[in-house]
């Protein structure tokens, strides 16, 4: 978080929204100040609002999506500083935990734009900006697809035009990453008080584009590899840096990878082609073999659906559905063993009390 934040910042300057407006006067709250986690740490919370700023004392309770991330809205106490409770987001981005973990991992909360970060080399993969567009647009979030590396493309057209052909009407940006005239291209998401999050690989220059709105390192860049285009960075935590135009800017490394989950219909919106030649298919439960009148072979034997972009839906699905439903199961687990657990200890306080 910016050390240098003034005393003289409002909520409106933090994010604070009609949203929050009126869902704080419906929650009818009594002696607590709004704050918004600007940085998670392994046992705190580092807060701040217009009335409070320090750590407080994240709860652990509950399910994965009751607990706090960064970008969120806390009502704490007025005295005690301890949370009474989640301001209801307009956004999240959340993943399944990583490797074999059947948990929620919260990523960021109350994103207003989400920056896709490719670059132009061989990082430019379709099927990961696919993949960051579902979660996006599955989100609500506003997502603007920005390719760098754009010095050391002799022509970054084919680039540009991959991108938008990915859904049309996105917003594609090619930047130079180190360029001070960056603020000035996205001006239209670095309002007073909005937030952004960054996605995208390694090595792409999400780094360089956090260092370029700050006007200073607070994030350690490493050249790509000539071999293989990649690179490394040395982001590992979760915060929220104010930037001088005054917006928000989440550094979230969370957020490189991100395994799909409830995002079904994100990825509709992205590949809404694809989805809509569904719908049209004669049979509703068509495999897209050998049934009769279905539009997807149609589409296919015609040159209307790549076979590569309809492979790539597929995959996202069974991705989605298969992250969703082994979640889904490990909850209904959990809570089958909460009930099961307190209805053994009343069977033997009850057989206590009869003896």
């Amino acid at each position: 978080m910016n050390s240098n934040l003034s005393a003289a910042l409002r909520l409106e300057d933090y994010g604070w929204s009609a949203h929050f407006r009126r869902v704080d006067a419906l929650m009818n709250l009594t002696d607590t100040v709004p704050v918004r986690v600007m940085a998670v740490h392994r046992d705190a919370l580092e807060v701040t609002g217009a009335v409070f700023s320090g750590r407080v004392v994240p709860k652990i309770s509950g399910d994965d999506e009751d607990r706090a991330t960064v970008g969120d809205w806390l009502a704490v106490d007025s005295h005690t500083h301890r949370i009474k409770a989640i301001y209801p987001r307009t956004s999240l981005f959340k993943r399944k935990s990583a490797g074999t973990g059947e948990h929620i991992q919260l990523i960021a909360a109350n994103v207003d734009t989400v920056l896709i970060v490719t670059s132009a080399n061989q990082d430019f993969n379709v099927a990961r900006i696919e993949r960051y567009l579902a979660i996006a647009l599955e989100a609500g979030v506003t997502p603007v697809i920005i390719i760098t590396k754009v010095d050391l493309a002799s022509d970054t057209a084919p680039y540009v035009q991959r991108a938008e052909a990915v859904r049309r009407g996105v917003v594609v940006e090619p930047v130079d990453a180190r360029s001070a005239g960056i603020a000035s291209l996205l001006s239209p998401w670095l309002g007073r008080g909005q937030t952004l999050a960054l996605i995208g690989s390694s090595g792409v220059g999400k780094s360089t584009i956090v260092n370029s709105l700050l006007g200073q390192v607070v994030q350690d860049t490493h050249g790509i590899r000539e071999d293989d285009a990649s690179g490394r960075h040395t982001t590992t935590g979760r915060s929220m840096h104010r930037i001088p135009t005054g917006a928000w800017l989440m550094d979230t490394p969370g957020m490189r990878e991100l395994q799909i989950i409830d995002a079904s219909d994100g990825i509709g919106q992205v590949f809404e082609d694809v989805a809509a030649l569904e719908r049209s298919c004669r049979f509703s439960d068509c495999t897209h073999q050998n049934e009769p009148g279905c539009s997807i072979r149609e589409a296919l034997e015609t040159g209307v659906l790549d076979a590569d972009r309809l492979q790539r839906y597929q995959k996202l699905l069974r991705e989605e559905r298969y992250n969703s439903e082994k979640i889904h199961e490990a909850h209904a687990r959990s809570k089958r063993f909460g009930v099961n657990a307190r209805n053994a200890m009343k069977d033997k306080l009850r057989r206590r009390e009869e003896h």
